[in-house]
């Protein structure tokens, strides 16, 4: 489980593929902090540490079906990546309930530069399971924020200077590809609800 909020940025080192499965490496300011078979999120995709390849950097190995859910396919070596240890149980609840499960992928639609904020509009695909709600919340390539306008196919969030620039967020464009993880409690009151024909 984790918070959604970012540690830090890892650098993808480089990219190898072997068969359906993608092997990914990465350096970070924490990598000596980390273990082997340790969960860690990268952009919102919970992946498990499983090498250190060598001095500083570490090994994460995607599946078909993540590089299928997620934009890990994407990704290019020297990009920056959000990154978030899993949460400790005696920790702070920052963020919201995230669980590193992304459920599909968003494309921006607009960033607007609002006089010291920034306000990113994202499209996703239409459905229930993908819902949001204003003052819900949202994570956004493993960022947690809370939605401002919402509709059945688009939101908005407004994000502060520290977590524009403590992010990859300033390295978005308009038409790039993120990684969304809708609410838990609320994708579970809509499956109940689905249940009872409501």
């Amino acid at each position: 489980m984790f918070t959604g909020i970012v540690e830090t940025m890892s650098e993808v080192v480089s990219i190898t593929h072997e068969g359906t499965n993608v092997h990914l490496d990465l350096k970070s300011d924490i990598t000596s902090e980390l273990k082997i078979d340790q969960s860690v999120a990268h952009n919102g995709a919970c992946l498990t540490v499983v090498g250190f390849p060598s001095e500083g950097v570490y090994r994460v190995t995607a599946i078909d079906e993540t590089m299928k859910k997620t934009n890990l396919g994407d990704w290019k070596v020297g990009d920056k990546i959000n990154m978030e240890r899993c949460m400790k149980a005696d920790g702070r609840l920052d963020g919201h309930i995230v669980q590193g499960h992304v459920d599909t992928t968003g494309l921006v639609r607009e960033i607007e530069n609002a006089d010291g904020s920034w306000n990113v509009t994202i499209e996703h695909p239409e459905g229930e399971q993908f819902m949001t709600v204003p003052k819900g919340s949202i994570c956004i390539n493993g960022t947690s924020l809370t939605v401002v306008n919402s509709s059945l196919n688009s939101f908005s969030v407004s994000l502060i200077p520290y977590t524009w620039e403590h992010t990859n967020f300033h390295q978005l464009k308009v038409g790039n590809r993120v990684n969304l993880e809708f609410d838990i409690l609320g994708k579970y009151v809509t499956a109940m609800m689905a249940r009872r024909g409501l």
